[in-house]
């Protein structure tokens, strides 16, 4: 019997996952620092409670998928392959160095990584593929797609949306980083998306609201859609920024470097000392 997920464990990962980012972000001189610290909750949660995943063979047939659509976010997705121990943690100190393979956008040259990702909208897609295929192959494994809320700006989200509908694929999910901040501002003044539970439902998809910052809450979710029995979208409520104060709900931290002062002011602020 599977032992229950240690809640506290998970919430110190995800705490483990913020500081991991700020150093490699700090040290490259730039990276999207925002939407990295606004989804760690999550990543903590499906690397460490959900993710069927076999971190010294990343291309085993039988693994789960995931794919981090929103590419921008890649510090927080190394990070936590690196905790996991898909590669060695000490690779993260290359982030966005010429040669490395950690680039500003994920690449599949880096194990643990299922899609390239960057131009925005195209993971949903391609996560239906990877389900349908498992369907067509026999194949039992689960597909992950997180977005981010402004990425749901592109129509191509919605196609697949739609194409969830008629396949129904129930080993799908998508998880709405739903931190309400995208490039240019507040999602609600560049292109509103309203109520978007009730507008994934009338898209035929199940609609799991969370709060993205509660790890009881994202196991909760994360079970139901997996309970669901169709095509399911998790809309898990964050913070951009998350856990920083100066960053946290400000567009300007989207792909902001981080100088030495907002270093050490960030790093304080998760009881970390900087070096």
């Amino acid at each position: 019997m599977t032992p229950p997920p240690d809640v506290q464990a998970l919430e110190r990962a995800a705490r483990d996952l913020r500081v991991t980012v700020l150093r490699m972000i700090h040290r490259a001189g730039s990276g999207h620092t925002g939407g990295s610290l606004s989804c760690a909750e999550i990543l903590a949660v499906l690397y460490g409670a959900v993710l069927r995943v076999r971190p010294g063979e990343p291309r085993w047939p039988g693994r789960d998928r995931f794919i981090l659509s929103k590419g921008h976010a890649a510090p927080a997705l190394y990070a936590v392959l690196a905790r996991k121990g898909f590669f060695d943690p000490s690779l993260l100190a290359t982030l966005r160095r010429t040669g490395s393979p950690l680039q500003g956008h994920p690449t599949m040259s880096l194990p643990g990584v299922d899609l390239c990702t960057g131009s925005l909208g195209m993971g949903l897609s391609a996560g239906l593929g990877m389900a349908l295929a498992a369907r067509r192959l026999g194949g039992d494994w689960r597909v992950w797609v997180l977005c981010g809320d402004g990425e749901l700006n592109e129509g191509q989200n919605w196609e697949a949306f739609m194409a969830m509908a008629k396949f129904r694929p129930a080993n799908l999910t998508a998880i709405v980083d739903r931190n309400h901040v995208q490039l240019d501002g507040a999602e609600n003044e560049i292109m509103p998306l309203g109520d978007l539970a009730a507008r994934l439902r009338a898209f035929g998809v199940a609609a799991i609201p969370c709060d993205g910052h509660s790890v009881p809450s994202l196991l909760e979710a994360f079970d139901a859609a997996q309970r669901c029995g169709g095509p399911a979208a998790i809309v898990a409520e964050t913070v951009k920024g998350k856990g920083v104060s100066f960053m946290e709900g400000q567009a300007a931290w989207h792909g902001k470097p981080l100088d030495d002062e907002s270093f050490r002011r960030a790093m304080a602020e998760l009881g970390e000392a900087a070096p």
